[in-house]
């Protein structure tokens, strides 16, 4: 994933979804041999030269100032999330980096606590690479109960929620919008590849999935970008039916985030979640002998 190239790849494809009638640019009803803007129209509503922006677009360019950048952004319609991922295109190519393996992501004291907090609420906490570093027993339950819930605590066994979104059936089944999950978790990792260009671990994965599934490598080639800190899904659960949760997700530095599902008072899908986290507790019941059974 080198930076110039991503950057170039970013603003064709920005630039390929803008209609011209998006930006007040007359057509005069001629056909476009091309989708989107043309680059001279781009080049002209950003006040750049066309054969500075051709540059940009195809990684020869020198790196593009703050200004430019910023220019390129008002005249594409970036929304914040996606201004700040080509600033971070942009810086990585400046810096050449070489794809090397981070150090390694744990669960700390304070992940603990704050999982512990949310009491009753569904949660999983995240690593960059959406790794789950831990989840609490009802998040485990509404979002991978089919997977042991002691897994996260072997870091190379790990569950990656972008793998289950794309590779494993009964999640992909536990969205009644599945597409909608995908893109978020593909424009997730383009946000994050922005911010850790040479993240090995990063590059792995995207490699992984763009060879098993046609759908990621599909999506990840449409450069789409998305701050998912805050969306609505319909799922499907195999012990509780339907239900609409709020997934929220809330940063906690480098990339690690904490994802809490939460859900209406007195709504059907508030009952969902309660009837769920019964059957929780009585799995552990189920599954722990009494004090009579062991003396």
């Amino acid at each position: 994933m080198k930076g110039k190239t991503q950057l170039g790849d970013f603003l064709k494809a920005r630039r390929s979804h803008l209609r011209p009638e998006d930006v007040g640019v007359a057509t005069y009803g001629e056909r476009r041999r091309v989708p989107g803007l043309r680059r001279e129209e781009l080049a002209l509503l950003a006040g750049v030269s066309v054969s500075y922006y051709t540059r940009l677009e195809q990684g020869q360019a020198p790196s593009a100032s703050p200004e430019v950048l910023d220019a390129l952004a008002f005249a594409l319609r970036l929304d914040e999330p996606e201004r700040r991922y080509l600033h971070d295109l942009a810086h990585a190519g400046r810096q050449r980096p070489r794809a090397r393996r981070l150090a390694p992501e744990r669960l700390t004291e304070e992940n603990t606590q704050l999982l512990d907090v949310l009491g009753d609420a569904p949660a999983v906490l995240l690593g960059r690479c959406s790794d789950v570093l831990a989840w609490n027993r009802l998040g485990h339950a509404l979002f991978a109960g089919h997977l042991d819930l002691d897994a996260p605590d072997r870091p190379a066994q790990r569950p990656n929620m972008a793998r289950l979104v794309f590779l494993d059936s009964h999640t992909r089944d536990l969205y009644a919008d599945w597409p909608s999950k995908a893109r978020a978790v593909v424009g997730h990792l383009r946000l994050v590849a922005g911010r850790f260009p040479d993240d090995a671990a990063l590059h792995a994965l995207v490699g992984e999935l763009s060879a098993k599934s046609a759908e990621f490598a599909l999506m990840w080639a449409d450069h789409r970008v998305k701050s998912y800190m805050l969306a609505s899904y319909e799922m499907r659960h195999p012990l509780v039916g339907p239900l609409t949760v709020v997934q929220q997700t809330l940063g906690l530095g480098r990339g690690t985030s904490v994802v809490v599902a939460t859900t209406p008072a007195g709504s059907s899908s508030r009952a969902a979640l309660a009837l769920l986290a019964q059957a929780v507790v009585s799995t552990e019941s189920a599954r722990t002998p009494s004090r009579a059974a062991t003396d």
